[in-house]
């Protein structure tokens, strides 16, 4: 995971650390990289936290603590793996505008989410009356109706910015939209007058340049309502209703010196100067929002924060929560953990930010097979309490042995957490990997173990998982395809029921009804070699005996689906199948083949309905006429790629119309 925070003279500076505790905070925050131990002393793996009686004992020991993590080229390894992180579809929509009468939208497809009910942040959102884009730098609004633009927004970024070109997402709720810009947009220090299209003024110095949140009014041309900016870089967000808690990551802003000169042990007392001259205010991350013009700041009270037993001093996790529906987004409530985040799982009732520690693996990595010792192959969860629309309720943390691949290996399900991961080597001639599964109940103050199925794919690493109520869907691949279904309606005792071995792997898994299982990735030779993107029909209604009925396969494709499930539509009233599809002819030169790929889905099999392609005379910014997402309204089916929308028949894939967005 890359190092956040300010850098002034190198891009070292303050990244890469793990601490475990909590902030209940006044202003904001944000996270980096490190490890947090147990706290032996709370039985079940659960961190105990104290606050900081001033801000001169908290000063003292975040500098102990930096000190003894800080190294000649700074904080710790700065290198760690990030990880690539189903769905509903929603059938009803917010009133176009307060107060309005106006006619129910048609049916429209949401984006594809892990629950229910709780919306995730994406590149395009619907609500049957409007489509919201980002891309580029500029935000898009189309309606569906005439296929026409109807508003357009410069969130501004200059035309020849090389960060204008990265991925923002959004979310929306009624007639206000939360544009999420990651860290390099923002790094611009310019100030967003509300309603206004572009930049302004400057913004005052010391203003945060990490990840902005804009909120924009889409009730006519689309206009800025608040800029929300703060320290630290962007790990994902949640919405429920009106109320978007953002998750950020942050580090201390600290001026390590140029390491080309001296010794090693000369870098290090130097770093561990500039440790013991930082001030407070170094630690605590800033926060900056702009309404009506005018650009108010703050940052962390120190007294508000707590911490473990033991701690790095080199990261935060911080969450925020937005009232969409209000005029200013504020300061966001944050709660504040001394950790680091990597992923983001919520259920609506809690949520829950996991840190793994792969990062610290880069020694081992170097060594083809060495094994990883077992303090380097944890996972961290912290768990906030989120029923209300106000501030989270910090509730406790917990560690379990190995990674997560994504959000989709965390699951709530009757007052139990269930969370699968892999550990030890899959690498090497000899790999000792194994997956787990474990249950932790969640019973408001702590997350406790009641069971764990372990042994799943030896020498293998975990592709996909889904949980479905009270089963698991476990695939782990290294030459075959083990999907394991797993029996957790009894949180005391969890059992693997069935496993199917079949060639490839799925990256992505869809329950489609109660006994199909509908999974997208990869197929391979029976010595694991990729050959193009498959699509798989699983029957699961006997857990015992799990068999894949069907296989669609693309030799040479590649589907953003496979490792970003956004960009996965099912649309159930038409047993409708689209995903994004890239295929590369090895044998020729030139572009490869984009579109997007369509398939019926029965009972036993598929049916292909098409290829959806953008046409090749509006190429989007790269040009490769790459769709990314899909999405229905009505009877219509939408693609969209970097240079457009189009419009297709539903049941045909007729070309209907053309919306270009360049």
């Amino acid at each position: 995971m890359r190092p956040e925070g300010r850098v002034r003279r190198r891009s070292r500076s303050a990244a890469t650390g793990v601490l475990v505790g909590l902030t209940l905070l006044a202003g904001c925050t944000s996270a980096s990289p490190r490890p947090a131990p147990v706290d032996p002393g709370v039985p079940g793996g659960g961190f105990r936290l104290v606050a900081f009686d001033s801000c001169a004992e908290a000063l003292a020991g975040l500098r102990t603590a930096a000190r003894a993590y800080v190294g000649p080229w700074g904080f710790g390894g700065s290198v760690r793996a990030d990880m690539a992180g189903g769905g509903r579809e929603a059938v009803t929509a917010e009133r176009a505008a307060p107060g309005a009468a106006a006619p129910d939208p048609p049916a429209f497809s949401g984006t594809n989410t892990h629950e229910a009910g709780v919306d995730e942040p994406d590149l395009v959102k619907t609500d049957g009356r409007r489509i919201v884009t980002v891309g580029g730098g500029v935000l898009h609004v189309v309606d569906p109706a005439t296929r026409r633009v109807t508003g357009r927004l410069d969130l501004g970024t200059s035309t020849d910015d090389p960060a204008r070109w990265a991925d923002a997402s959004l979310l929306l709720h009624g007639d206000r939209a939360l544009v999420l810009v990651p860290e390099p947009w923002a790094a611009r220090p310019v100030g967003i007058v509300p309603g206004r299209p572009g930049p302004t003024t400057p913004l005052p110095e010391g203003t945060p340049t990490g990840p902005r949140l804009v909120l924009v009014d889409l009730a006519g041309q689309p206009r800025v309502v608040s800029d929300f900016r703060v320290d630290g870089g962007l790990v994902d967000a949640r919405q429920v209703g009106a109320t978007a808690r953002v998750v950020v990551r942050s580090a201390p802003r600290l001026d390590f010196p140029s390491v080309d000169q001296g010794s090693n042990d000369e870098r290090l007392a130097a770093n561990q100067a500039v440790i013991d001259r930082a001030p407070i205010e170094d630690w605590l991350p800033r926060w900056a929002v702009t309404d009506d013009g005018r650009t108010s700041t703050g940052s962390v009270d120190c007294g508000q924060v707590t911490r473990p037993a033991t701690y790095s001093g080199t990261s935060m996790v911080t969450l925020f929560s937005f009232d969409l529906a209000a005029t200013t987004l504020g300061a966001g409530s944050p709660v504040t953990v001394v950790a680091d985040g990597d992923t983001v799982y919520s259920n609506g009732a809690n949520l829950y930010i996991a840190s793994d520690q792969r990062w610290r693996l880069l020694p081992t990595l170097q060594e083809r097979d060495r094994d990883p010792k077992p303090e380097d192959q944890r996972t961290e969860i912290y768990q906030f309490d989120t029923t209300g629309p106000d501030r989270p309720r910090y509730v406790t943390a917990t560690s379990v042995p190995g990674w997560l691949i994504n959000q989709y290996a965390m699951s709530e399900w009757n007052g139990h957490l269930r969370v699968a991961t892999t550990s030890g080597r899959d690498w090497g001639a000899r790999p000792k990997s194994t997956s787990s599964v474990y249950v932790l109940r969640a019973d408001g103050g702590t997350l406790r173990e009641t069971g764990r199925v372990t042994g799943l794919g030896p020498g293998e690493r975990i592709y996909a998982v889904r949980f479905v109520a009270g089963t698991g869907y476990v695939v782990t691949f290294r030459e075959t395809d083990p999907l394991y279904t797993v029996d957790l309606r009894d949180p005391d005792r969890p059992k693997v029921l069935g496993e199917l071995k079949i060639p490839g792997y799925s990256a992505y898994l869809h329950p489609v009804s109660d006994s199909r299982l509908l999974g997208i990735g990869q197929d391979a030779t029976e010595e694991g070699r990729r050959q193009g993107t498959q699509v798989s029909l699983f029957d699961v209604g006997d857990l015992a005996r799990p068999t894949r009925l069907a296989q669609h396969h693309v030799r040479n494709g590649n589907s953003e689906a496979e490792f970003d499930p956004h960009a996965f539509l099912y649309w159930p009233a038409a047993r409708l199948v689209v995903v994004p599809l890239t295929t590369y002819d090895p044998g020729r030169r030139g572009a490869p083949d984009a579109g997007a790929l369509a398939l019926r889905v029965s009972d036993d099999g598929f049916s292909p309905v098409g290829t959806v392609r953008h046409s090749a005379s509006t190429p989007d910014i790269h040009g490769t006429g790459v769709i990314r997402r899909s999405l229905v309204v009505g009877d219509v089916l939408w693609t969209v790629s970097d240079s457009g929308l189009q419009a297709n028949n539903l049941s045909t894939l007729d070309t209907l119309g053309w919306v270009p967005t360049t």
